[in-house]
């Protein structure tokens, strides 16, 4: 009798363990001390396609933001944070588990994550917000920006296309040729591309595409760009982004100009963007849950929120790895200088 209440025992910590919201998987070791139980208020899911910098600073600024307002893990938080590390069936997966786990409330990083969660959650009314998506319109998330008429919202990482390909022929005004690497099996890499592709038409620039359709592929990507363009914009494609060293590698031994889309990319070797900040686009995206946790707003009443960010980041060590000389304009008129 002994042996069979000690299996039971094992079997029930087992499946507590892996109870989805009911389980503590914490994203920073800060959360991590869970060693007293106490009843929580609040089940989180958090489901993210990858693991990069830009998507893991949105988590984080939105977790800060709960964190402020008084959502502490081990008091009154349990997080359920997976990572689907870009497998679609895992993403499927994990999104079916959150909501089949009853979570109250879901974030989820980027388009992929976002469709995922759009699909296991339909007809339920568990309240989704999403961050990290470029056109959630065009992803099926929304029925308008202004009013989504579903149980998700959040906020667009849509950037200033025409600003940042305009700020490629500010640095090198000899710029002919455009690369771009992209996953064309992202809408919201597919959506600025086509974007790319009508500003390129009025600024007399032609653009060279390369496809990456995982982060293996992306090395090869843009080795195929050598040699046809003088320059390489790099989306908010989440494929490319994970893998940026290889093309940051491939840029600097052939002194090509790299412009991107945000500021993390910036921080890892890309010369310049004019745009996005992921840590403050997730605040943001926190400050929207704090409205639905209160009751002050439901998902389907509720804007797609952008961010009015269009600082100049410049990076002056990656400018000189490539071989590439910013205007002392551009450098007078930059919010931040990285050298």
């Amino acid at each position: 009798m002994k042996k069979i209440l000690s299996i039971i025992s094992i079997i029930s910590i087992t499946i507590l363990l892996l109870s989805g919201c009911g389980s503590t998987v914490t994203p920073n070791a800060e959360a991590a001390d869970i060693s007293e139980k106490v009843d929580y208020k609040l089940n989180l899911g958090i489901v993210q396609i990858l693991e990069h910098p830009s998507l893991d600073a949105a988590r984080q600024g939105f977790l800060d933001v709960l964190g402020e307002n008084g959502y502490k893990v081990g008091e009154n938080l349990i997080v359920n944070y997976e990572n689907a590390q870009g497998d679609m069936p895992t993403l499927n997966s994990i999104a079916q588990n959150l909501v089949s786990d009853g979570c109250d409330l879901i974030l989820a990083i980027a388009t992929p994550s976002a469709q995922a969660v759009a699909n296991a959650s339909k007809g339920t009314d568990i309240p989704v917000l999403f961050t990290a998506v470029t056109d959630p319109v065009a992803a099926g998330l929304v029925k308008s920006m202004d009013k989504p008429e579903t149980n998700l919202t959040g906020t667009t990482d849509m950037a200033p296309v025409d600003e940042q390909i305009k700020l490629i022929q500010e640095i090198n005004p000899s710029v002919k040729n455009v690369g771009v690497i992209y996953n064309s099996g992202e809408v919201n890499s597919v959506v600025q591309v086509e974007l790319v592709k009508e500003i390129a038409k009025d600024l007399g620039l032609n653009i060279v595409e390369a496809i990456a359709t995982n982060t293996s592929e992306v090395d090869q990507a843009a080795k195929s760009l050598v040699g046809k363009v003088d320059a390489i914009y790099i989306p908010t494609d989440n494929v490319v982004v994970t893998a940026l060293e290889a093309v940051i590698q491939v840029a600097e031994q052939n002194k090509i100009l790299l412009v991107s889309t945000e500021k993390d990319s910036v921080n890892r070797g890309t010369v310049a963007t004019i745009g996005l900040d992921y840590y403050k686009l997730g605040r943001q995206t926190g400050e929207m849950a704090l409205r639905i946790l209160s009751g002050e707003s439901k998902p389907q009443d509720m804007p797609v929120e952008t961010q009015d960010q269009k600082d100049i980041i410049i990076n002056l060590k990656a400018a000189k790895a490539l071989g590439v000389t910013v205007p002392q304009s551009l450098i007078d008129r930059a919010a931040e200088i990285i050298e």
